[in-house]
């Protein structure tokens, strides 16, 4: 499980260190791709798996699902770790998430984030005013804290 906030930088060849914890639960060989918001998703092998197989169950012919699909998939790219303990993040998916020097990495539970640090603060602050909002409407997802 992926918890917490970290600050990181990311370096001129485009590698950023993952807290040492989140590189234990990824893994040797992870998945990153396009996330939603403006960040990157990083995924464990195995949970990379089985947001396959859902993609899989998508109806092919619904334009939204073939549209997503494709952006989710042709963003992925297969990382490990270096010696270092960073991870080359490419640079399609570093221009897509705005990285360029400070980032935020956080833990959403089975998968990893990376944020361009100013947008990871505007998400931040802008998403904690409407916290109560966003609760109540995940009632309908019988969702309860």
């Amino acid at each position: 499980m992926f918890l917490g906030e970290f600050q990181h930088s990311i370096d001129d060849k485009g590698r950023i260190t993952i807290p040492a914890k989140f590189r234990e639960a990824l893994g040797t060989d992870f998945i990153v791709t396009r996330g939603l918001d403006g960040c990157l998703f990083v995924y464990p092998r195995s949970e990379w798996t089985q947001l396959e197989q859902k993609m899989k169950s998508l109806p092919s012919m619904a334009a939204n699902a073939r549209a997503f699909s494709r952006l989710l998939f042709a963003g992925a790219s297969e990382c490990e770790w270096d010696k270092q303990g960073r991870v080359n993040v490419p640079s399609h998916l570093r221009e897509y998430a705005k990285l360029d020097k400070e980032c935020t990495v956080i833990g959403v539970s089975s998968r990893m984030e990376i944020w361009d640090k100013a947008t990871w603060e505007e998400y931040s602050r802008s998403s904690a005013d409407s916290f109560n909002e966003i609760a109540e409407k995940l009632v309908d997802f019988d969702f309860n804290f």
